[in-house]
């Protein structure tokens, strides 16, 4: 008898640290991983040249990268250049750095195309422990949307039900650091800052960039992320 063919997975990756560890996961996993990215107007758009990079070397079958003007009804310090990403650290509300509806609108694509590829596993890196705050990374989210994708799909509809994997949920950003080191991510090649310099260098400022910096000084080992020259990190 041949070798049974890989379960397909579609994974979302962004660029960032916990999307390429997500990745990493799902191939370690044996999961035939395509990989989705957006260029939803955010302004570190240059994050989409490293999930090339990562899906590239982590041995997705394809990635694809589809375009969102999200940018068009603004509402976030991601999508309008109006409004300042902040600087001043994490705090107890939802941040302006929060896209309204991202992770809805993100999903339903990824829903799509896995209904395409006879796909029946998602995979995205929201994460419930070290994140800022937004509501579409919450357990209860993820909860309702798989609920919804075995609503409103033919596969669910047909007893072909669909997963959604958050590997990352209950994980420490250095927990996450330590699992993508052990499955060979190199963290140098993503980037996780909210306003990059054009050639990826992080500001060291930034939500983004304060908690993938704690991660790895929990952890104990070398950051390899390349800073602006005037970063305070």
């Amino acid at each position: 008898m041949g070798q049974m063919a890989e379960e397909k997975a579609v994974v979302l990756v962004s660029g960032g640290l916990d999307s390429a560890t997500t990745l990493a996961i799902a191939k370690s996993q044996g999961f035939e991983c395509f990989a989705l990215s957006f260029d939803y107007g955010q302004r570190h758009r240059v994050e989409l040249n490293a999930a090339q990079t990562i899906a590239d070397r982590l041995g997705a079958s394809l990635h694809k990268t589809i375009c969102l003007n999200m940018d068009s009804i603004g509402g976030s310090a991601l999508t309008d250049a109006q409004i300042a990403v902040p600087t001043t650290g994490v705090g107890d509300a939802i941040p302006v750095t929060y896209v309204p509806a991202r992770n809805t609108v993100f999903l339903a694509i990824a829903l799509g195309w896995a209904e395409v590829l006879q796909a029946h596993h998602i995979f995205i890196g929201v994460n419930a422990v070290d994140y800022s705050g937004y509501p579409d990374c919450r357990p209860e989210f993820i909860t309702a949307f798989e609920q919804l994708a075995n609503l409103a799909t033919k596969a669910g509809v047909e007893g072909q039900r669909m997963t959604i994997h958050t590997p990352l949920i209950d994980l420490s950003k250095a927990q996450i650091i330590q699992t993508g080191l052990a499955l060979g991510v190199d963290y140098g090649v993503t980037i996780s800052c909210y306003q990059p310099s054009p050639t990826g260098e992080a500001c060291g400022v930034c939500d983004a960039c304060r908690l993938r910096a704690e991660g790895f000084r929990q952890l104990g080992v070398v950051d390899p992320t390349q800073y602006q020259a005037n970063a305070p990190i």
